[in-house]
């Protein structure tokens, strides 16, 4: 009875041990990728948000091979601008009611989040996250007035 109960807490250990490394990897890779500065940074590629957010809805698996990870540059019309949790995030227009483009701002881009408008369009460069109802883009920097 012993060398089973030594075994279950050897086992319970071993997982507790597994979850805590893989919580502190993520949370490091966060905060990593969260404090580069990516307004000097080249983009991989150039997508408009309607064009990304369709990208995701038809093919979710195919689109995180094309895109999260990777610093890509979007065009788009700012629908909202939010302030919550000391985060600034705005959120660009899709073709879609229930999906859309979540842009995390980088804090050093705030006075040109100042300066934002509703329906204004603006470049947003950032990492990439995936999706998750919406596509995330986190520590993007703010280009106000798109070259066209």
């Amino acid at each position: 009875m012993t060398n089973m109960k030594n075994k279950k807490n050897i086992f319970l250990f071993t997982i507790t041990l597994l979850v805590i490394l893989m919580v502190c990897y993520f949370v490091f890779s966060f905060y990593k990728t969260s404090e580069k500065n990516l307004e000097n940074e080249t983009a991989s590629l150039t997508i408009n948000s309607m064009d990304l957010v369709n990208s995701y809805r038809i093919n979710e698996e195919k689109s995180d091979r094309l895109y999260t990870g990777k610093i890509i540059e979007v065009t788009g019309f700012v629908k909202e601008i939010t302030f919550l949790n000391n985060r600034n995030t705005i959120l660009l227009n899709s073709n879609s009611e229930t999906f859309g483009l979540i842009c995390d701002i980088n804090p050093n881009q705030k006075n040109k989040i100042e300066q934002l408008k509703e329906h204004q369009k603006i470049k947003v460069k950032g990492i990439c996250k995936g999706f998750l109802k919406d596509v995330i883009l986190l520590n993007c920097s703010l280009d106000l007035i798109p070259n066209e």
